[in-house]
């Protein structure tokens, strides 16, 4: 909790954690709405990847644009914007005006919006604690945070929706993003040092350190084969929820937030990590619980199994995906660091789309069992390729953290 002694870090945190348990029980709500609308499990796909695709596509310029201008201004614009979204997508399902184009362009909005608000969030917490000693343990703290409301903001959206509707938890999340607008507000920090030059020769700059740099390019190529598979399982829940184990809304909460459980588990255990290049180690070890989890998952018809599935699913996935942000973040040199975040957040987040989108169609032709297998063999093949190249990651990042300050 060393991370938390920074003032600035403390009014991020707190702002943070309100605004995600919206978010949260926006997903969730979003998900059932599409499902209830439609049966269909393809929608649910195409939903998701209109949500994630924009970071992909847009995330690496918009890396480049960040690190030219006044982060923490810009990150309240954003955040602004994000609560006119849900405000909105709130009054259309209200007035029962809402519908399955209406809500592809909201979740596309918000995908688009959401390419500049990582990163943003992401590239300032190391202004918020000055020290870059202290940048693991936030990173780590952040992510924490990020997943105790992933194990909250489903249940508590289980439970609203079966009392309340999908309005009145879109609305809920458009209130959330005050409370992280008020703390941003509130910081006093120095901003950090601009990019020179055009947003062109800017995102170039960034580009070749991270192709050149071997750690760079291996460790987002575990992302992306980490949530072109494994990810997707969220954009099935729903279908298991109903079909498998023939529930409601309120027990698709509790397997999102027992997902939600592992992930918090995962960055808890990753907020005591000191060692960077130890990092390494951790996130092949969550690849792999990661993929056997998913092959459980999709096996069982017994629910008590399946949640204890998904337990292991989000533990696994968060310690990789926490764990190399932590290991790219605190390797990179601070003049980069908002394009760095924005290449961990596009194949974080874009493949994550392309995933769902992928799952969903395979689901529509072949059953969601068998796509979630078929994802789960497909991660475990990897994760073999992983532990194969883990003694060369760990030198390679070694290096990357003695040169970082002199790049």
């Amino acid at each position: 909790m060393r991370a938390l002694a920074h003032r600035n870090f403390r009014l991020y945190f707190a702002g943070q954690a309100v605004s995600i348990v919206g978010s949260w029980i926006q997903q969730v709500a979003l998900a059932w709405l599409v499902y209830r609308l439609t049966g269909s499990a393809a929608l649910l796909g195409i939903t998701a990847f209109c949500g994630l695709i924009p970071q992909l596509v847009v995330g690496p310029f918009a890396g480049a644009w960040i690190d030219k201008h006044d982060k923490r201004k810009w990150l309240v614009g954003v955040q602004s914007l994000m609560a006119m979204q849900a405000f909105v997508l709130a009054g259309l399902t209200w007035a029962g005006w809402i519908s399955p184009g209406f809500i592809i362009a909201m979740a596309l909005l918000l995908g688009i919006l959401s390419s500049f608000d990582g990163p943003l969030r992401q590239s300032l917490i190391g202004s918020f604690v000055g020290s870059r000693d202290d940048l693991p343990n936030a990173l780590a703290l952040n992510a924490m945070l990020f997943n105790s409301g992933r194990f909250v903001g489903p249940p508590v959206a289980g439970l609203l929706l079966a009392q309340t509707s999908e309005a009145f938890c879109f609305a809920i999340n458009g209130f959330s993003f005050l409370a992280l607008i008020a703390a941003i507000l509130a910081v006093r920090s120095t901003p950090p040092a601009r990019a020179k030059g055009s947003v062109g020769e800017v995102f170039k700059e960034g580009l070749a350190y991270a192709w050149q740099t071997w750690s760079v390019r291996t460790l987002i190529l575990t992302l992306i084969a980490l949530n072109l598979t494994a990810s997707a399982y969220a954009v099935l829940l729903p279908v298991f929820a109903a079909d498998v184990f023939a529930g409601d809304a309120t027990l698709l909460g509790w397997l999102w937030g027992a997902a939600g459980c592992g992930a918090f588990a995962a960055t808890v255990f990753l907020a005591t990590r000191h060692s960077v290049p130890g990092l390494v180690a951790t996130v092949a070890a969550g690849s792999a619980i990661a993929a056997v989890s998913l092959l459980l998952f999709a096996a069982t018809e017994r629910l008590a199994l399946a949640m204890l599935a998904m337990v292991g699913v989000g533990f696994g996935i968060s310690v990789c995906n926490v764990g190399i942000n932590m290991i790219l973040q605190s390797s990179a040199p601070e003049r980069l660091r908002g394009r760095i975040v924005a290449f961990f957040t596009s194949a974080r987040f874009g493949f994550d789309a392309l995933g769902g989108l992928l799952a969903g169609f395979l689901a529509s032709a072949f059953g969601a069992g068998r796509t979630l297998m078929f994802e789960g063999a497909v991660l475990l093949v990897f994760v073999v390729f992983l532990f194969s190249r883990r003694q060369r990651l760990v030198e390679q990042v070694t290096i990357a953290q003695e040169k970082r300050d002199g790049y």
